[in-house]
């Protein structure tokens, strides 16, 4: 599977656009919760792309994470073994994005498994990522660890509830997204069609 030769035309092309997309930034930052998230368990992957995704590649990384976000012996993914076998390591990836889906990330937002096994596009897995550490500080629940600023705030529900009396109320304000027609007159207009009088 991964053993494909270099692409040519516009899959290149496509290749590259994708690839220019993933952010060093981001990367830091992810890494930097990941491992104050799993604690000691992870080790320091190397810096770059191709370091980054070797380090999630196996799944093991992946699978401590979504652990580490529920209450201790209740984590999704019961059984997290290193392999270097391919069908297992692809496994553990499939296992931590059914668990990050049940967590509650969108199916919209979740990346492939092939998108990080075989690196076609690590920026989707940030994506993911992102989407993930942002879910877990909205959820309050004192299991995210880290900085609660890396990650974008996610938007929460502000219900507002009016009396009878107060929506009422609002029935007889016009509003000036209506318009008005105080003040409006047609002094000064010609009949349509007719040219305009230039002095």
């Amino acid at each position: 599977m991964a053993n494909r030769g270099p692409s040519y035309g516009l899959s290149r092309e496509v290749q590259q656009k994708i690839d220019r997309q993933y952010d060093p930034e981001l990367e830091q930052i992810l890494v930097r919760w990941i491992l104050a998230q799993c604690g000691g368990d992870v080790a320091q992957p190397a810096s770059g792309r191709d370091g980054f995704q070797q380090w999630l590649k196996d799944g093991t990384v992946l699978c401590r994470l979504i652990n580490s976000l529920h209450p201790r012996g209740q984590g999704p993914v019961a059984k997290i073994q290193a392999s270097t076998m391919a069908f297992k390591q692809m496994e553990q990836i499939s296992q931590f994005l059914q668990a990050a889906e049940r967590y509650g990330i969108a199916a919209t937002d979740i990346f492939q498994t092939v998108d990080l096994w075989e690196g076609k596009n690590m920026a989707c897995v940030q994506r993911t990522l992102m989407n993930l550490g942002s879910l877990a500080v909205a959820k309050g629940d004192g299991l995210f660890v880290g900085d609660p600023n890396w990650f974008p705030k996610k938007s929460q529900e502000n219900r507002r509830v009016f009396s009878e009396d107060k929506l009422k109320e609002g029935q007889s304000v016009i509003g000036l997204q209506m318009g008005t027609n105080r003040g409006a007159s047609q002094a000064g207009m010609t009949g349509y069609g007719m040219p305009r009088q230039i002095l």
